[in-house]
């Protein structure tokens, strides 16, 4: 959009704000003869929405008019209309509309930005939906006491509250008695702007879970606190690692300075005080477009139990990226840090991210699955059919390793954050695994040392004393070499030297 539209869009949406109750004379009058560039005319059905919702839903109207769109001459209709045999499709005051705008909808203006954002990691967000985390929502927290048309046997609130608000549900469209669309949508599902939801016309996605509808504001979904709704909490805590990184205190100090509103939006070149989110993951450079697939400049994948190429978990998924290689992925990234950074800088920075993810893999991720498996070998030995995962405290412990400290450590050095990485990361992790961990396995080891379990039990703590032993871990049982007291008493003797 040209910088001519978008101002007369902004001034459009001034005016807007002060003619609300005589909305429909705005789209009225032709202009006058040599008056000028005019705004793209507004199409008559949409010119028969915003009669009614200029009244009814005001705050709506409102969003529209300081809308880019506005300005483009899109309107109510243009995302809202819907075919007849639509499967949310539903009649309303003699037009055939749906609820739901989807990414196939924006697709008919926004091709380029949809195909890159169904093919991305965040479109399949809802996949989740038969992952261990949901187990926990929908057994663990919850039960099936929340009963809507489409969940008769009943769902657990947890998940529809938790999980699904920003992994996103299978939206269920409820139906007359005769079978036909009734235009509304299950309560379980909806309102929901999960990112990976679950469309009524297939498609997978939700556009607005980002650019807020129906300002649909770029400015707005280039600021940090945009990702915070859901890249936030004890196990991926992006958004409070970004406020304690120098990256988030120049942004906040220099907000003013961001240019946020700018269409082009170059790092380097529109603003140079801070990257965002948007602008590592998303936005252009002076040699990289800018692009709706967050993954691309991901080397990665840090959620699951080991840090994993992030292009293997495209391959896995079926995704055209599996193509782009992690090196690749990294390369491009390392462009984004170059904009603003040296060259120096940005590789020593990748030499130590890389260097916690092996740390975190081979000290506590790679002994640690071990150890869990050999446990639970144990414990499903011995329950038979009773065994159920998460009835044991070894459960907990064990994913909350890797699922909250672990993570914690490895967003927190991708991002730059020292007591993330540390505090809230390596340190919890070290001491979990050592007085939670370690205890929990010896326990599960002695009482099953006789009985039906005892050779797994016996496998268990032949494992364990062989991990204490390692390298990494005789620390803990006092094997540390004569070699290495004497360099951490000399480093200590160092240091104090020091600072006399």
């Amino acid at each position: 959009m040209s910088h001519a539209i978008a101002t007369r869009a902004h001034l459009a949406g001034l005016v807007l704000l002060g003619t609300l109750i005589a909305a429909p004379a705005l789209f009225a009058a032709p202009p006058e003869a040599g008056a000028g560039p005019t705004m793209p005319a507004i199409s008559a059905p949409s010119r028969a929405c915003v009669a009614c919702h200029a009244r009814s839903t005001v705050n709506i109207y409102q969003e529209w008019g300081r809308s880019r769109h506005f300005g483009a001459g899109v309107g109510c209709y243009e995302c809202h209309r819907a075919a007849a045999g639509d499967p949310d499709a539903f009649e309303h005051n003699g037009f055939t509309i749906a609820v739901i705008v989807s990414p196939k909808d924006c697709g008919q203006c926004h091709g380029r930005a949809v195909k890159e954002f169904t093919e991305s990691h965040h479109a399949k967000a809802a996949r989740i939906l038969g992952s261990l985390d949901n187990v926990l929502a929908e057994v663990v927290e919850g039960n099936r006491g929340m009963v809507t048309p489409s969940f008769p046997g009943g769902v657990s609130a947890a998940a529809v509250n938790g999980c699904w608000q920003c992994h996103g549900a299978e939206v269920k469209v409820l139906k007359d008695a005769d079978g036909h669309p009734t235009g509304r949508l299950d309560p379980a599902t909806w309102p929901n702007t999960g990112i990976g939801r679950i469309n009524p016309d297939g498609s997978e996605g939700s556009c607005t879970a980002c650019h807020q509808r129906h300002a649909f504001s770029v400015a707005q979904a280039r600021q940090p606190e945009n990702c915070g709704k859901c890249h936030m909490g004890p196990d991926h805590p992006q958004i409070e690692i970004y406020n304690e990184s120098k990256h988030g205190i120049s942004y906040r100090a220099n907000k003013d300075r961001m240019n946020l509103d700018s269409t082009k939006w170059v790092v380097g070149e529109d603003y140079a005080a801070a990257p965002t989110c948007a602008t590592c993951h998303m936005s252009a450079t002076p040699d990289l477009p800018a692009t709706h697939n967050v993954g691309l400049r991901i080397k990665w994948n840090n959620r699951p139990v080991h840090p994993t190429l992030t292009h293997l978990t495209d391959k896995r998924w079926g995704l055209p990226s599996a193509e782009v290689t992690g090196e690749k992925r990294r390369a491009d990234m390392e462009r984004v840090c170059r904009a603003c950074h040296a060259a120096g800088f940005t590789a020593n920075f990748f030499t130590q991210y890389e260097a916690l993810l092996a740390l975190y893999d081979t000290k506590f991720a790679t002994p640690g699955e071990q150890l869990y498996e050999a446990a639970t070998a144990v414990l499903k030995k011995a329950e038979g059919d009773r065994y159920a995962a998460f009835a044991h405290k070894i459960d907990f412990v064990w994913f909350e390793l890797w699922h909250h400290e672990g993570r914690r450590a490895r967003h927190a050095a991708s991002m730059q954050a020292p007591d993330y990485t540390h505090w809230h990361g390596t340190y919890e992790l070290a001491r979990n695994f050592y007085t939670e961990f370690v205890p929990d396995l010896k326990e599960i080891a002695e009482a099953h040392a006789s009985g039906p379990a005892a050779p797994e039990a016996a496998a268990l703590r032949d494992l364990l004393d062989e991990v204490l032993a390692s390298d990494n871990h005789r620390w803990f049982l006092g094997r540390m070499s004569d070699a290495e007291r004497q360099e951490r008493d000399r480093r200590r003797e160092e240091f104090q030297e020091r600072y006399r």
